[in-house]
């Protein structure tokens, strides 16, 4: 009988997880479809791939947004062929998933306005500072404007469809 109970438990767990992986496998799929579609900018990565994920950190969880994201981010690069080496499109997949996460971490405590407003800038001034090392002031100064844009882009996209479907049963 115990044993039973614990395959009950198991099973359980198991329909959680595969419901996750699931969403999170819709999404990276979207967000390679994003990453197809560019905004001109003097490195290349900077296209559609990163609103799936902003979409899924407020829908699904920062967990899952950050997963979503970080993908979406090297499947941009990968199409492009890492043009800023791997270890370095690494880092920044890592501060995108950072940035999903403080996204849903800000719409929670302040709402979806002020998300909207930290993680367009997050993700187009902080992101454009913290390549400071790596490229310089002036690499920063000429890649804000398009990240900014970017990011706009994305993150008002994410918005919009999560308000969109706010409060119905698809999330």
């Amino acid at each position: 009988m115990n044993n039973l109970s614990f395959e009950k438990q198991d099973s359980t767990l198991s329909a959680w997880n595969v419901k996750r992986l699931s969403i999170m496998a819709i999404f990276i799929a979207l967000s390679a479809v994003g990453a197809l579609i560019k905004i001109p900018s003097p490195v290349g990565t900077i296209g559609m791939d990163s609103a799936p994920g902003f979409f899924c950190a407020l829908a699904f969880g920062g967990l899952t947004g950050a997963v979503v994201i970080a993908f979406g981010h090297l499947l941009t690069a990968a199409v492009i062929g890492f043009p800023m080496t791997i270890p370095i499109h690494l880092y920044i997949a890592l501060q995108m998933a950072l940035w999903a996460v403080c996204y849903r971490w800000v719409n929670k405590k302040l709402g979806l306005i002020p998300a909207v407003i930290v993680g367009i800038i997050l993700n187009g001034v902080v992101s454009a500072f913290a390549m400071l090392p790596i490229i310089g002031m002036g690499g920063v100064m000429g890649l804000m404007p398009f990240l900014v844009v970017g990011a706009a882009i994305n993150v008002v996209i994410s918005a919009l469809a999560y308000k969109a479907i706010k409060g119905s049963r698809l999330i």
